[in-house]
């Protein structure tokens, strides 16, 4: 019987967490509920009355805010099942090679914070009054990019703080200073998006910041 490739197994490890949770829904309601409680924070700071008064540099950090602390909630769980009656062990003896471990782990991450992502913007948006749509596949790729950028090393420091007693006060405390130069340099072409600048002007934000070609 021929082994299952890299891929296959990473998908399986992505697919096992995506399934888990679609029937739970525990992450998801919990970044969903802290997301929206940023912008509500936000919104109440900025907004007095009927008048709006918020540019585009502060709702793109106002996004990205939003996410790096739902974000965390979800790095937060990341291993919390292989944790319970040392599932993490048996993980570990399996053939996979921990490359695909990861990226799978990563794959399902990045997914359920997309998820919640797409469902903060109509939300951020509409107590903004903010311009998103008009370069909503720029937008989209930014919230991609961003994303992966952040899970990627916040999975590395879950899976490193498995059994930390104070996993969840570790975990922000030394994912936030590695994660924000990604975020600083999201929130930046974030905003440029939300100005109606021209493609060219977008294109090249978006090459500075991430190295697009």
């Amino acid at each position: 019987m021929a082994r299952p490739s890299w891929i296959s197994q990473a998908a399986r490890i992505a697919w096992k967490d995506l399934h888990i949770e679609g029937r739970s829904r525990e992450v998801v309601y919990t970044m969903g509920f802290m997301a929206a409680l940023v912008v509500l924070v936000f919104s109440f700071a900025f907004i007095s009355g009927q008048e709006v008064t918020v540019g585009p540099d502060a709702i793109a950090g106002i996004l990205w805010v939003a996410v790096l602390f739902s974000g965390t909630v979800a790095l937060s769980r990341t291993f919390d099942r292989e944790r319970e009656n040392e599932a993490i062990r048996s993980l570990l003896l399996s053939p996979v090679p921990r490359s695909a471990i990861y990226a799978g782990k990563l794959t399902a991450t990045a997914a359920i914070m997309l998820l919640v992502e797409l469902l903060l913007l109509p939300l951020l948006a509409g107590l903004f009054s903010a311009a998103l749509w008009p370069h909503a596949l720029w937008l989209g790729l930014l919230l991609l990019l961003g994303t992966i950028g952040f899970a990627s090393v916040g999975v590395i420091f879950s899976a490193a703080l498995l059994r930390a007693r104070s996993r969840d006060a570790l975990l922000g405390a030394l994912l936030f200073p590695i994660v924000i130069p990604v975020l600083l340099a999201a929130s930046r072409a974030t905003a440029t998006c939300s100005t109606r600048r021209s493609r060219i002007s977008i294109r090249r934000s978006c090459g500075r910041v991430f190295w697009l070609p």
